[in-house]
């Protein structure tokens, strides 16, 4: 079967979208050819049966060029495909329903979002299926939502024996250190400023052997005053060389990131099933959460009460008062299990097989 896929960005050293890369790959393996129509292209290594069309961000082309190649590619691709896969996009399903209803040729969409925008609701109605990650990453109410796990790179995101897992009953010279690790966009919507409250309350408890990496970047410019906020928060309780904001990172050297640090810290208040937050128990690290997003994988995380840094102070003491702190060997298996990139595509191809 021969399958169109539109997508935003074919990259895989984009910090947000480099992992779909990843599913392009699997998307090869399982389907004669791909054609992947997208909105820039930078460095990547797919099979020769996945083709890429980009319509031309990164050579700087505008708007207005950058949709008549949009038009071009799809008049170019359809007539051969057997199906449509769109990536995240509703409008984009909008702009090819018409030539796609006339050719009888089926669309389904990729969507995980707390947003329900005008144009998801238009989309929904043109579209066979709508795939998600999660009962709340697509909160349109819809008899075509078909929840199919996040698709985490498995093969990427293990720890093959490199850890920083350490730890002791004493507060003082722990191993390893506790390094604690933060992963998301830089936005008010991510509670991180209960995560630095938290590392200033470990502190006032005499942990002094502990540090927090937060990843990621602000995009709005709410997120960039958030940004300042939580700099000020950090000064004015003296946590300079405690609290580090890193910024954002390939996706290709997160691995990496990840095996650098032994809690997974995420306080997001989305409500979504985090793809960071399986990244990480993929990798083996013990999680602290408070959202209640994650039933399916509730046992291999451990839940604190939402906006309480006391609570999470208590939680993070509970991880490290042990002699070590585990791997977490329970969140690989359900991620594996559950959430692989092969298990996901393998769930959407097959009902796409079984709909032509």
């Amino acid at each position: 079967m021969k399958l169109l896929i539109i997508t935003q960005t074919v990259n895989q050293h984009d910090s947000n979208l480099g992992f779909f890369c990843a599913w392009l790959k699997e998307f090869g393996r399982q389907m004669e050819s791909v054609d992947v129509i997208c909105n820039s292209r930078g460095e990547l290594d797919l099979s020769s049966n996945v083709r890429i069309f980009s319509m031309g961000k990164e050579r700087g082309l505008g708007r207005l060029r950058r949709y008549i190649n949009f038009k071009i590619y799809i008049w170019r691709l359809i007539f051969n495909a057997a199906a449509i896969f769109i990536h995240m996009i509703p409008a984009w399903v909008i702009l090819v329903w018409p030539i796609a209803f006339l050719l009888r040729k089926k669309i389904y969409l990729w969507y995980t979002h707390g947003s329900v925008s005008w144009s998801l609701k238009i989309a929904e109605k043109m579209v066979a299926k709508i795939f998600t990650a999660s009962e709340n990453s697509c909160r349109l109410n819809s008899s075509k939502i078909l929840v199919v796990g996040h698709g985490i790179d498995v093969e990427l995101f293990s720890s093959k024996g490199g850890f920083a897992f350490g730890g002791n009953s004493e507060k003082e010279e722990l191993p390893f250190g506790v390094k604690l690790l933060s992963v998301s966009r830089i936005s008010r919507s991510k509670d991180l400023t209960t995560l630095i409250l938290g590392v200033t309350e470990l502190v006032a408890h005499g942990y002094e052997d502990i540090t927090l990496d937060i990843i990621g970047a602000p995009i709005l410019d709410n997120d960039i005053s958030y940004l300042k906020e939580l700099y000020d928060l950090v000064k004015k309780n003296n946590l300079e060389n405690k609290v580090f904001f890193l910024g954002a990172k390939k996706y290709d050297e997160m691995q990496k990131v990840y095996s650098e640090h032994n809690i997974f810290l995420h306080s997001s208040r989305t409500g979504s099933l985090d793809k960071v937050v399986l990244e990480a128990l993929s990798m083996g690290l013990q999680v602290i959460t408070s959202s209640e997003s994650y039933g399916e994988y509730s046992q291999a995380v451990i839940k604190f009460k939402e906006v309480d840094p006391i609570d999470l102070t208590e939680k993070i003491i509970g991880v490290i008062s042990q002699k070590e702190i585990q791997y977490n060997v329970l969140g690989v298996t359900l991620v594996k299990e559950k959430a692989s990139i092969s298990q996901v595509i393998k769930r959407v191809t097959s009902l796409i097989y079984k709909e032509l």
